[in-house]
């Protein structure tokens, strides 16, 4: 993560000028967290910081996460750093930007596993947010399911180890801030959406499924009265900036953005039952991006190499990514929240050119998009979700017979498709109220033939993705008439 990107002063000018033309902070609409995590609004100068977060207000952004890093022995901030946080909540307050500070340690060989590192970890967290009263949304940790940002991963024999660890400093913490500002919402988990769940490797990783299962088993088996966080964050990377926002991880213990449900889940079934609240608990993605093709008019604000993996996209591609991303986000139930993974591009190309502005924060190509898709929700312009009408069906092949219902008003398209080229031999288009039991017979002759009954259904006013349900396929041996 970069954590100290400023921007040159002369933009701050053209920055003050274009704020005048933003839409208030506090418009009425949607209460989702709508923001970027970047680092860059952290600095020792007032003028620098709010630089920053006036380009990042400038991209519609309502939230910013940053990151504050705790070291071994720290019981508060230093006064360095202090100042610097500071300056984000001053900077955040004149431009109505909610702030999520994430608080972790650097990296897996200052992971804090005794009960000392853990109350000083705590101590150290409740420092910032009592030191800073507008700061009243914390992250704890950051990708405990990593050997990067913690060690150890797997105990000997290869049960997980990061799971119980982490729920031990998740608890301290919270305890700890909570008494000292109680107002303080805690958010536990920050995951990475992959894991190896292998021991001995080379990169011990546990992945997000595995990982939460472990969490829950740690949490009740420890007796716990009382919660441990009031939302759960998560990172909900795709492979690469290439695939597709709504392609489900070919994996099944990887998560996407797509998953939704799957994560509501797995909540759901380590703490459900328990003081802690489970498949109702707020989720943050407090972290999400897709990287962009570097602009040949503005390489040279950037440097090194970008790694093959990335498989970064055009700019109309990402401006349309994001736009699907929020919107998806927007309309999942539980979800709190989203982060874009920066507002700005980091110089170097090693890092993330995810954002929706140049290093040296000028706009590219996909702002436009993006802040259209970021203002509809935050002023609830947006339109409506779509809604899956929740089907019910039963065939008949015999009879070419379709039974349906919707527990939500639906329209349908049913059809009689001869095999193997799927032509229709024979359709119905209709509509049916909520919870009413429709029949009907398709084609009451048919020549011989195999066929297949197959039937779509949408909301009838507030469609989105079809749902289709099918027959098996069926010989009819003779021509029919029934």
């Amino acid at each position: 993560m970069k954590r100290h990107r400023i921007l040159r002063l002369p933009v701050l000018l053209a920055v003050l000028v274009l704020l005048a033309s933003a839409p208030s902070a506090h418009a009425k609409g949607s209460s989702i967290a709508i923001g970027a995590a970047e680092d860059a609004v952290r600095s020792p100068s007032l003028v620098e910081s709010e630089s920053s977060m006036g380009l990042l207000r400038l991209g519609g952004f309502r939230a910013v996460r940053i990151t504050s890093i705790w070291e071994p022995g720290m019981r508060e901030p230093t006064e360095n750093e202090a100042a610097v946080l500071a300056n984000v909540s001053a900077a955040a307050a004149l431009h109505g930007v909610r702030v999520f500070v994430s608080v972790f340690h650097f990296g897996s060989r200052t992971t804090p596993l005794t009960p000392e590192a853990r109350a000083d970890f705590a101590s150290y967290t409740a420092a910032v947010v009592t030191e800073n009263p507008s700061f009243r949304d914390v992250i704890v940790g950051n990708e405990p399911n990593l050997n990067r940002f913690w060690l150890p991963q797997f105990n000997v024999g290869g049960t997980g180890a990061s799971a119980p660890a982490y729920l031990s400093l998740l608890a301290a913490t919270y305890d700890t801030v909570k008494a000292a500002a109680p107002g303080t919402r805690i958010w536990g988990g920050a995951l990475a959406p992959r894991g190896v769940d292998r021991p001995g490797t080379g990169r011990d990783t546990i992945s997000p499924t595995r990982f939460l299962r472990e969490l829950g088993a740690a949490y009740r088996a420890s007796g716990r009265m009382t919660p441990v966080m009031d939302g759960f964050a998560f990172h909900p990377y795709a492979e690469n900036s290439s695939v597709p926002v709504d392609r489900p991880p070919a994996d099944r213990d990887h998560l996407g953005l797509a998953d939704q449900d799957r994560l509501v889940q797995l909540l759901g079934q380590a703490f459900d039952g328990t003081a802690q609240i489970g498949s109702g608990m707020p989720i943050l993605y407090d972290e999400y991006g897709i990287e962009t093709l570097v602009n040949p008019q503005r390489a040279s604000l950037y440097s090194g190499t970008e790694p093959r993996t990335t498989r970064p996209v055009a700019e109309p591609t990402q401006a349309a990514a994001y736009a699907q991303a929020l919107r998806l986000a927007y309309c999942q139930s539980n979800v709190a929240g989203i982060l874009l993974f920066h507002s700005a591009d980091e110089p170097a190309l090693a890092g993330w050119q995810s954002g929706l502005f140049y290093p040296d924060g000028s706009a590219k190509s996909s702002l436009p998009v993006v802040r259209e898709t970021l203002d509809a929700i935050a002023n609830g312009t947006m339109r409506k979700c779509p809604l899956e009408p929740k089907p019910t069906v039963a065939f008949t092949p015999s009879s070419r017979k379709i039974s349906l219902r919707c527990a939500r008003h639906c329209v349908f398209r049913a059809r009689l498709l001869r095999l193997p080229a799927g032509s229709v031999t024979a359709w119905r288009n209709g509509r049916a109220a909520a919870g009413q039991r429709l029949s009907f017979q398709l084609a009451p002759s048919v020549s011989p033939g195999l066929y297949r009954l197959s039937v779509s259904f949408v909301h009838a006013t507030r469609p989105g993705k079809a749902v289709v349900r099918s027959s098996p396929p069926f010989a009819v041996r003779s021509s029919s008439a029934r």
